[in-house]
């Protein structure tokens, strides 16, 4: 499905083609994790491995299945501390045929949520992914996965075969409910941010308060917070609420000549009692919202 190898020749093409990349990333990572915040984790350590490894990698006639190879491998990591899958192939019949008609039902398939697709054993997820979601051909797999066709064949097999089932499977899942302590804290701290009230936010930080705009830059204590603040206040493209994403207490943003429409991204925030320990705004990493499960509470 790619075009023609790129080549990063230098450091600095190589650093533009993970800005490219890493949207797609994210998208496989949070799919594999079965969270797009533990996915963007993810993507942050494939991407500090790449840096790390590039100078040494030598010339790259594939930059991007290299690229997704290191993701595929973080993740799989990832879910072996996390202790919820293991990275074995199932036993599958090495020469099973893909069947290539009814792909609409495919693509169908490829769209389930993030809690179905974590339900499917890791090699059987990552397929359906890379191929589904992503659009990659079983030898692009094969070589990001460090496996045979056969065994992407097998895998892609059945666990599309799985995810039709548990489509079909009824939903019973309760929907998420913010507790009031943090209904209460998160509504006053969105809406003295609606306000502009910056100076007010700034009385709600810790004095050694973490910031992260995730894709951009890393700040610390109240102080380096300030241009955080200070670049929100120059921008109209925001309206807050609180909400819920994937059941944890955050704060959605929307379009303000749209409130009703879509979440356009979220900021996360940890708290030490009343006061935010540190925030992790997802402003420039909106990918994220696509397949995020969120809750707004207005």
């Amino acid at each position: 499905m790619s075009a023609a190898p790129r080549e990063p020749n230098s450091e600095e093409a190589f650093s533009r083609l993970l800005g490219e990349l890493r949207p797609k990333l994210h998208r496989y990572c949070a799919r594999m994790s079965g969270s797009v915040i533990d996915g963007e984790d993810i993507v942050q350590e494939a991407l500090m491995k790449a840096i790390d490894s590039f100078p040494a990698a030598g010339p790259l006639a594939n930059p991007e299945g290299w690229l997704f190879r290191i993701a595929h491998n973080s993740a799989l990591d990832f879910l072996r501390r996390r202790a919820r899958q293991n990275a074995a192939y199932s036993g599958e019949d090495p020469d099973m045929i893909i069947d290539p008609q009814n792909l609409v039902e495919q693509r169908q398939v490829a769209a389930a949520s993030l809690r179905t697709l974590m339900r499917l054993p890791v090699a059987q997820r990552s397929t359906v992914v890379l191929m589904d979601v992503l659009g990659y051909s079983l030898d692009e797999i094969a070589g990001m996965m460090e496996t045979t066709v056969a065994a992407v064949k097998a895998a892609l097999h059945r666990g599309r075969a799985n995810l039709r089932d548990l489509a079909d499977a009824p939903a019973d899942l309760s929907p998420p409910v913010m507790a009031e302590a943090d209904r209460a804290r998160l509504s006053a701290y969105v809406a003295r941010f609606n306000a502009r009230d910056f100076d007010a936010i700034r009385d709600m930080l810790t004095d050694d308060v973490r910031l992260e705009v995730v894709a951009t830059t890393r700040l610390r204590g109240k102080r380096e917070a300030s241009t955080y603040f200070t670049n929100y206040s120059s921008r109209s493209d925001w309206q807050f609420s609180p909400g819920l994403v994937e059941g944890r207490a955050a704060i959605v943003a929307r379009d303000p000549g749209d409130p009703a429409g879509a979440p356009t991204y979220f900021v996360l925030l940890e708290w030490e009692g009343a006061r935010v320990s540190a925030i992790r705004d997802f402003r420039h990493a909106c990918y994220a919202v696509e397949a995020a499960d969120i809750v707004v509470a207005d």
